[in-house]
């Protein structure tokens, strides 16, 4: 039979098939994504084959199909595994808030290099709008002239006033995308404000820490009435890599590899070398300041990576 994951409890994965009859299954064997050790063989989203446990709504997968695409990070507790976060997905969306807590550009930055590498359209959805005064809507806006110039757009949503709610339903209509974002960014309850009934529950932020309280605990499928699929995920507290080369750091920063096609050589780093048309960008403006900040900064992470940690 074959179905697709929509909930993963890392020993448990709940597969639906295209008639909606649900299975709980296990996998039978290893599976792994080109060489890599994965902390979750099979993620939400992936398509399986699997067989029914006879006379039982259980059943054990024993092949994934090929994946269209997938979000991946690396493991905060193997430190040389990955974890997949989803897998085929027609769009990602980063949840983020200028309150409670604090966004963070250079999270928003890592979690674009991972969608950038599959190709996955990103929107970045700055949630919370009905706390914001003055000075935080100037900030929105200096985020959306900042991602834009890198061709990302950027939304300002509220799921407790429902402000650009109307237009968010109409991204997602008939699309899978992905949730994601730090814990206490308002996920759930913005997943509730877009289907009602679903009821996830809901957290608060720290006072002491300003962090949020994880209440995703696992990564889970649900369908829109309005049509399309939302995969929700527990919040990343921190973005790691593996595997990454620094040419692949250099390619997935948008408005600078568009920039490097001037550069005098094609291996260029836009570190220190000469004649190097990202560092004229970034001097004409063209390259944004703070990008180009969170640019060095992987890309210093990466080379301090030996080659043995970047070819796990």
């Amino acid at each position: 039979m074959q179905g697709t994951v929509i909930k993963s409890t890392g020993a448990w994965y709940r597969v639906q098939t295209p008639d909606h009859k649900v299975y709980d299954c296990r996998i039978k064997g290893k599976f792994r994504l080109k060489g890599y050790k994965l902390t979750n063989p099979v993620a939400v989203g992936d398509e399986v084959l699997f067989e029914q446990e006879k006379g039982l709504e259980t059943g054990m997968i024993h092949k994934i199909l090929p994946r269209q695409n997938y979000v991946l990070r690396r493991s905060t507790r193997q430190k040389h595994h990955q974890h997949l976060i989803a897998c085929n997905l027609d769009q990602a969306l980063l949840v983020v808030t200028l309150r409670e807590p604090n966004v963070k550009l250079g999270f928003i930055d890592r979690f674009l290099l991972t969608t950038e590498a599959y190709s996955i359209p990103t929107y970045i959805i700055l949630n919370k709008a009905d706390l914001y005064d003055e000075g935080d809507l100037e900030m929105y806006e200096g985020l959306k002239i900042l991602y834009g110039r890198a061709g990302y757009q950027t939304r300002l949503v509220s799921a407790e006033t429902g402000e650009g709610l109307e237009e968010l339903q109409l991204l997602l209509k008939d699309k899978r995308s992905l949730f994601s974002g730090h814990s206490g960014v308002g996920k759930s309850s913005l997943i509730n404000s877009l289907a009602p009934g679903l009821g996830l529950r809901t957290g608060e932020v720290s006072d002491y820490t300003q962090k949020g309280m994880h209440t995703t605990t696992f990564a889970e499928l649900f369908t829109l009435p309005q049509g399309g699929e939302i995969i929700d995920t527990p919040g990343i507290k921190e973005l790691g890599f593996l595997n990454l080369e620094p040419q692949d750091v250099a390619h997935n920063f948008p408005e600078i590899f568009e920039a490097s096609k001037n550069c005098k050589y094609n291996n260029c780093l836009h570190i220190n070398e000469p004649h190097c048309a990202v560092k004229a960008g970034l001097e004409t403006g063209e390259i944004h300041e703070l990008r180009y900040q969170s640019y060095l900064s992987i890309m210093e992470e990466i080379q301090e990576q030996n080659h043995w940690e970047r070819h796990l």
